[in-house]
């Protein structure tokens, strides 16, 4: 008989996630409430901003229910409804969870998707999901850059960074990325397009501050940073005057038992410089109007998604691990069925 599977947070992490932090347990698979539908999820987006969720800390949304499953946004197919906007049989995107079928009561966060203007519904996770549309927004609209001005990219590989960097070329932008790592360094450069990688490893903040002045004497005029830590310690030596700060994730802080923070963040006023604390979902209204440029960017051959597709419910934890020891190669999805 079919049956839901669900990855269930048990426990709080403290630190680096560990496999007894989670369940995965086998329910009925549920029905649709009043008005609601049921979504079979298809794929689902591992993203470090879930690691934030599971701890008992204020944040821009609450923090996951011990008991519940991991929250997660997926793209799936209504397997049954009570709500004639949402037939069975309609793709849809929307905030659920890592298990096979959701429920999705009136009022959610769930919009129909055609997929049939993608190669893969997994897309609307990368490229016209919240990673591609975090890229687009946050450069765009919040940093408002000008052609010929700089741009500093931490985590430049991962899936965010490199849609930011990619749109950057296409705003006119000479762009610099940070990476680990040799292979992910050549990536930027002849996958992406940047025009200097820098690897962050084995250095301190002085010496890699040293390799970003070398690539940016005049410093960045925009600073789209992903990792926090020493790589924004350094980054922040390198402030253009008027640079801003795109505050975007801190994916070295996320599995820190205490967090350090910054130590340089007098540069900010030093160069009269401003740090934008960024949250996509203020964009949610434009998603369509964005995703269109997207889909328009990539036909053309001026954009390029990477996705790093893994197989498997069961395999949840080692899949969500590949986040934090760098191993994913695009944009991290699960793929449910």
């Amino acid at each position: 008989m079919p049956e839901n599977r669900r990855f269930l947070l048990v426990r709080r992490p403290h630190g680096t996630p560990v496999p007894e932090d989670f369940s995965l347990v086998s329910e009925a698979i549920p029905t649709p409430p009043p008005g609601g539908f049921v979504v079979r999820n298809h794929y689902a987006s591992l993203d470090p901003a879930q690691r934030g969720w599971m701890d008992d800390a204020p944040s821009y949304m609450p923090p996951i229910p011990l008991g519940d499953p991991v929250r997660a946004t997926t793209v799936g197919v209504v397997h049954s409804s009570d709500n004639p906007d949402f037939p069975p049989g309609q793709w849809v995107l929307g905030m659920n969870a890592l298990e096979d079928y959701s429920v999705s009561a009136p009022g959610g966060f769930t919009m129909p998707v055609d997929i049939s203007i993608v190669d893969s519904p997994s897309k609307y996770l990368s490229a016209m999901g919240a990673v591609g549309l975090t890229g687009y927004f946050g450069l765009l609209e919040v940093a408002k850059p000008q052609a010929g001005e700089t741009l500093l990219i931490s985590g430049a590989a991962g899936a965010v960074g490199s849609v930011v960097g990619q749109i950057g070329k296409i705003a006119g932008l000479k762009v610099v990325g940070i990476a680990g790592g040799g292979e992910k360094c050549r990536r930027l450069i002849e996958d992406y397009s940047f025009d200097a990688a820098i690897d962050y490893k084995g250095k301190s903040v002085e010496h890699l501050a040293a390799e970003i002045h070398a690539a940016l004497p005049e410093g960045a005029n925009i600073i789209f940073e992903n990792v926090g830590g020493d790589v924004m310690d350094a980054e922040l030596l390198n402030l253009a005057k008027k640079a801003r700060v795109v505050l975007c994730g801190l994916i070295s802080e996320y599995n820190a038992p205490e967090r350090i923070g910054v130590r340089n963040l007098w540069q900010v006023l030093a160069q009269e410089a401003t740090l934008y604390g960024y949250l996509v979902m203020d964009y949610a209204p434009r998603f369509a109007e964005a995703g269109a440029i997207m889909a328009e960017w990539m036909a053309e051959g001026r954009l390029r998604i990477d996705e790093d597709v893994q197989t498997g419910l069961e395999n949840t934890y080692d899949v969500f691990m590949r986040l934090f020891s760098g191993a994913n190669t695009g944009k991290l999805v699960l793929q449910i069925a």
